[in-house]
């Protein structure tokens, strides 16, 4: 008799308990919405990229809901302004967990992303990176993916592209060493440098935050290379590029996607074109596509908030779209089955066609562009 209450009480229980899973499992999708948010730097000293992102996201996010949304449910996105800060990062995720969000865009820079995706992993919340690029984040587990190439990806391809189309046979290396994303770079085109038996004649690396290049450059003239790799943010780059060029540095220099902006930051100087014209860098996209598709997010994004969309926008724009893409495809908004349908992916956007490696990174070309009278010039897409 006793036996038998017992049992009843357990049967009871589970019964209980099963309705309230089915409601955990399918949370944020009450409802006529399906929740999805999303973090980045609003304000702080990064802002200008997770900005970038976020008023792209609400781009796709309003695309999409237009089109129908997802699984005939409009999207609610719920952005979260984390200020660039880890711990920021951890407080903004832990907050959109408990509002029942199925999913997340986000973090945008390296470090806050790699911290979130940890926890995400912990937690089985799927996540998307648009921007944030270094290797070790979508190495934290199988919830955690990205838009954007690695770090590493972009130092081998353009190693490999001064060996094999340019003939370099000598290298140096100029990078911020206080700065994850360029140091992986660095690191990387120096290794395959090795490899494809070009000489690295300098690796010189300066403090984050640094304005005077003068002593580095110095020493890298001395030696003469035939490439000058600098895998830095554009306004860096500038900076960089007008001393060199007051110390009648003669060659050529490379750069990866942070080189994204170097353009507005000239505001018309056209003091380093020569320079520039003997440049190369490798980029997630060419703004002088003839695609439809980007050619009108472009002038919308324009129209919409005043400024130009940078290569942050662009990513953050196809992130969005990858994961509602992944969630139809899934037919639910169970973590597990989103977490599938991302693996899956084959998505043309405004990057191009998008699939996954096995570490869930993006399987893409990158766009080698040039300048023209102080304007981009796209050469050719490269695939190391």
């Amino acid at each position: 008799m006793k036996k038998t209450r017992v049992l009843s009480l357990v049967l009871a229980a589970a019964l209980l308990v099963m309705p309230m899973a089915g409601c955990t499992q399918d949370a944020g999708a009450g409802g006529d919405t399906i929740k999805i948010g999303g973090l980045a730097p609003l304000t702080g000293d990064l802002s200008q990229y997770g900005v970038a992102v976020n008023n792209a996201v609400l781009m796709a996010v309003e695309d999409i809901n237009k089109n129908g949304g997802i699984l005939g449910k409009q999207i609610e996105y719920m952005p979260e302004d984390e200020k660039g800060d880890v711990t920021e990062a951890i407080t903004a995720y832990n907050k959109l967990v408990a509002e029942g969000v199925v999913a997340i865009v986000g973090d945008v820079t390296s470090a806050p992303s790699k911290a979130v995706a940890q926890r995400a992993n912990d937690d089985g919340m799927p996540i998307i990176t648009a921007s944030g690029t270094d290797a070790d984040i979508t190495l934290t587990g199988k919830y955690a993916y990205r838009a954007c190439f690695i770090d590493p990806y972009q130092g081998k391809l353009m190693a490999t592209y001064a060996s094999k189309e340019m003939g370099a046979k000598t290298v140096a290396i100029l990078y911020d060493s206080g700065d994850s994303y360029s140091t992986g770079i660095a690191d990387a085109f120096e290794s395959t440098a090795k490899e494809l038996e070009m000489t690295v004649t300098n690796k010189e690396g300066y403090a984050h935050g640094s304005t005077d290049f003068n002593a580095q450059l110095t020493k890298i003239k001395a030696n003469n290379p035939d490439v000058v790799m600098l895998p830095v943010y554009y306004n860096d780059v500038v900076l960089i590029l007008k001393q060199a060029q007051q110390q009648g540095l003669t060659s050529q220099f490379l750069g990866a996607d942070g080189w994204d902006g170097v353009v507005p930051q000239l505001a018309g100087d056209t003091s380093i074109n020569d320079l520039l014209a003997k440049a190369y860098f490798c980029s997630q996209y060419s703004a002088s596509s003839d695609d439809p598709d980007l050619q009108n997010f472009l002038k919308t994004y324009k129209e919409k908030y005043g400024i130009d969309a940078n290569m942050f926008a662009v990513l953050g724009y196809d992130a969005m779209h990858i994961l509602a893409d992944a969630i139809n495809r899934a037919g639910s908004t169970d973590a597990d089955k989103i977490i599938q349908a991302l693996s899956e992916t084959n998505y043309s956007g405004l990057t191009g066609t998008t699939t996954f490696d096995e570490n869930r990174n993006p399987v893409r070309e990158a766009v080698i562009t040039t300048f023209e009278n102080g304007a981009y010039k796209v050469l050719q897409t490269y695939k190391a």
